[in-house]
This record gives structure tokens, sequence and C-alpha cells, in this order.
């Protein structure tokens, strides 16, 4: 990291002296370039930087937007493991030889990250399918990586202040779920299956199937899908396909899942994006999606906020987003909430109406970032996730259709959604069912307090006891002070 100029950050004179000593003495004699390359020095320090890299390049509050701005572009790829290293985990989890499960599978790796690694098979029914595998000795690494992770956000934090607000043990504790749950592929099988459960309304989204029989920890099979990978500009712009249609599938897909179920996949970049082109099966363009290992969850209380919030942004009502935040713990009581409005005012009204494209991300990330300084918010590590998903979302729906503005198609879903799940309908709706689950309570509660509070007996009642006697002063009476000397000197003796 010294090498690629990473640590040239920590020689700031505002952090302790051990620090600067430390980032200094060893960047020498590494001909460390004046501009850091945050970017090669966490790609050369092996696969989980590779994905604290990712993660961290969502995050300019945290590490600033320069240095995300050159995460964005690490690029989840190394060379894949070859065929041959692999063979072995293949027979063993088939308990023999795998062509008893398989007709075929291509030796050349389709597509190669830092986890795993993804061949084209065809099953011994004949049916083609991705077949994801880990890396050999991947869990070693990741245990050792995160290990480091661990202790550099507790020395951080130690050091109070900003460190202390940006909350870094509970952003490495994040980062560490998303990848361990990584390093189990039926946890991934198990996401996509839920996903698929969550978009069967969205007929133009499509999830691929699971293969559980040939699905173990270590591998992972699904359906192929024929497509176009999102991320091929030159294939895109060949396709003649309604990208405006498509721009929308993706945000209402992404809303439906994020907004209406609180299940959403959080890794919706391009090389995950499929288009796939009409077929006999049919006549219009559809998105398809792989890699189910990072998803993230939010409860219902918090989309409520959320869906609000979005929706006060849109509209401009700006007291209400300030308004939600105070009621969601966001922003310390001691705060203004009237000032907090005109702070999100200065921010939200540059962009009203405007494409996405038209916007300064720079700017606009900066006036959020000072607003969350200037009120003193706090991270919260529940809303990581989505916050880098929509921030991914956007960038797909304007390679798919450049026009399209995610806030405009966004705002007729959300309204819809907050009017069904706020209006008097559904609160009548949720009181009824959460005093349906209070009155159910009613027995047990009652069954406890007789438990507590049993009927009096038949025996009559005994009579009063005389007084406890009141104890000396010192707390011992003579006999056995007498008694605790005797045994004292009886042991000094013995051991003298």
């Amino acid at each position: 990291m010294a090498r690629h100029g990473v640590l040239r950050p920590f020689e700031d004179t505002r952090l302790p002296l051990s620090i600067r000593l430390v980032a200094k003495v060893a960047r020498f004699g590494t001909g460390a370039p004046k501009t850091p390359d945050f970017a090669a020095g966490l790609a050369a320090v092996g696969p989980a930087a590779i994905k604290l890299g990712q993660a961290l390049a969502t995050r300019p509050d945290l590490i600033g937007i320069e240095a995300a701005t050159d995460l964005a572009r690490l690029q989840d790829a190394l060379p894949p493991v070859p065929f041959s290293q692999i063979e072995p985990a293949l027979n063993a989890a088939y308990g023999g030889d795998w062509k008893t499960r398989f007709a075929e599978i291509d030796p050349v790796a389709v597509a190669a990250a830092s986890i795993a690694q993804v061949h084209k098979g065809v099953t011994a029914e004949g049916r083609v399918v991705a077949i994801k595998l880990l890396r050999p000795g991947i869990e070693a690494d990741v245990t050792t990586a995160l290990a480091t992770y661990e202790w550099g956000a507790g020395h951080l934090e130690t050091l109070g202040g900003e460190f202390a607000r940006l909350r870094p043990r509970a952003i490495i504790a994040t980062f560490k779920s998303w990848i361990e749950a990584e390093l189990d592929l039926r946890r991934e099988a198990a996401n996509a299956s839920e996903l698929a459960e969550i978009l069967a309304g969205e007929a133009d989204f499509l999830v691929p199937g699971i293969d559980w029989q040939r699905s173990t920890r270590r591998i992972l099979v699904i359906d192929w899908i024929d497509g176009v990978k999102v991320s091929d500009r030159a294939a895109l712009a060949a396709l003649d396909i309604d990208r405006a249609r498509l721009g929308r599938v993706l945000v209402n897909g992404f809303l439906a899942q994020a907004i209406a179920k609180g299940f959403f996949h959080a890794d919706l970049h391009q090389g995950n994006l499929f288009v796939i082109p009409p077929d006999a099966s049919c006549d219009h363009a559809r998105i398809g999606v792989i890699d189910f290992g990072i998803m993230g969850r939010i409860n219902r209380r918090a989309r409520l906020y959320l869906a609000e919030i979005l929706h006060g942004l849109v509209t401009g009502n700006y007291a209400r987003v300030a308004e939600i935040h105070f009621e969601a713990g966001y922003v310390p009581p001691h705060h203004n909430q009237g000032a907090f409005a005109t702070a999100l005012r200065a921010v939200g009204e540059p962009i009203r109406g405007r494409q996405a494209k038209d916007i300064a991300i720079t700017d606009l990330l900066e006036g959020l970032f000072s607003i969350t300084r200037s009120f003193d918010m706090p991270v919260q590590p529940h809303l990581l996730l989505l916050q880098k998903t929509m921030v991914m979302v956007e960038g797909v729906a304007l390679t798919i259709d450049p026009h399209v503005n995610m806030w405009e198609v966004a705002e007729p879903y959300v309204r819809t959604w907050v009017r069904d799940e706020m209006g008097p309908e559904a609160v009548i709706a949720d009181r009824l069912v959460l005093n349906a689950r209070a009155l159910r309570q009613l027995p047990r509660i009652f069954r406890q307090w007789i438990a507590e509070n049993p009927m009096p007996g038949a025996a009559p009642p005994q009579a009063p006891l005389p007084p406890l006697p009141v104890r000396s002063a010192g707390g011992w009476s003579t006999p056995w002070l007498l008694l605790a000397v005797g045994l004292g000197a009886a042991a000094a003796m013995l051991l003298g």
C-alpha cells in the first residue's frame, strides 16, 4: 500500500504522531507517487482488500470524494484459477466423479472475481447452467484480512472526533457480515430463491432458477442467462430495444425489492445485470440479474421513513423530510429542526427536475456531507447497503437510457406505496394486528400473574416470631472472635 501512495493521507498533521511516523517510514524508499493510487494499492493486497475497496468506494463521507472516485475504478476481477486445481473440489463435493452430475463443464471460466469464478456447464439432463465455484483457500485469506481490518477500525475509533462519528468499527462489522455471507454459496442460493419470490410480480425482471440438488457450500448451480451484459456498451447499443421502458423496469424492480419488501440485491452493478433481447417467449426486452452474495434488509419502520424521505425530496417537502430525520433519530435532538430543513433545501432545490446526467455529483455529495457533519449525524450501518445500491442503480439506469430521471420514475411508485402503507386503512389495519397480537398474550400474562400470586393456603396464619438479636457494633460476637484468633495462631505455628 505504501508503494502505491495509499498511506500518504495518514501523514496528515491532524493525526497522532505515531500514525504519521508509521506512514512515513513505510513509504521510505518505495518511490510512492504523490497522488495516491488507492485502487492499485488495495488490488495488490488481495481479494478481501478488493471487496473492502469496493465497499469504501460508496462511502466518500468516510474516505473523501477523491479517494472514493479512485476506488470506483477498482474492478472485482482476477485471473481465474486453472480448472485442474478446482476439479478435485468438484469431485469431493459430489462424492466421486463430477461427470455423474454434468454432461460437460467448460474448463475456461466465463468470469473470475476475488471470491469465486464461474464456468458454463450442461447437466446430465441437458440443461445449460452456470456453475459458481469458490477459489481454493479463500476462506483462510478472508479470515486473516478481517482480523486486520477490525484491529485498524478499533484504533481509528479510539482517536475520537470525526473518526468516532463515522463509526469505523460498525462499518467493518457490516462489511464482515457481507463477505462472510459470500463465502457460503448455499446462502447465495437461498438469497436468489427469496428474491425470485419478491420479483414474481415484476415479469420483466428475471432471477435464474436454482439447482438445489447440485449446489453445496462451495458450489452454486443456477440456470444460464442468455443476454447482453449491461457493461458491454457496444453490444447494448446494437440492440433494437425500448431503452426508456427498460430503464423503468430496472428502477421499479429495485423499488419493489427495497421499498416494498425490504430485501434487495445489493450489488446491482453493470456486470451483474443482463439485457435479454426479445425472443419467441417474449416480444420485448427484459432484465436478468445474477450474483446474489450481497443482499440487504431493512425493516418496515425504516422503509416507511425512507419512502417518506424520498417522496419529500422529490416533491420539495423539506419540512417533512427534516421532521422524519428527527423522528427516526438520525439527527440528535439538540439540533433545530427548521435549520435542518433549510440545509436540506439548499442541497435539494438545485437538483430538482434536472436529469441525473446534468447534476454535479461531487457538489451534491459535498453538500450532503456538510449537512451530516454540521448536524452531528452518525453513520447508519443498516442503510449503508441501500445507499450504495441506489447509486449503482442510477448509474446502470443511465447506461441503459441516458435520458432517464430516476427521481421522476421513482416518484409514482413511492407515492403509491406511501399511500398504501400510511393511509387511514393501513393505520387501522396495523392497529388491529397489534391489538390482536396483544390479546393473544392475555392468557399467558394471566397464568404468570397466578403463578406469582398464589391463593392463600388452608393452614392458619403463623404467630409472629420475636425479632432477631442485634449484632454488636464490630459485627463479631466474642466467642466467634476468640475462635478466629485461635485458628489464626495455630495456622501461624504450623507454617512457621
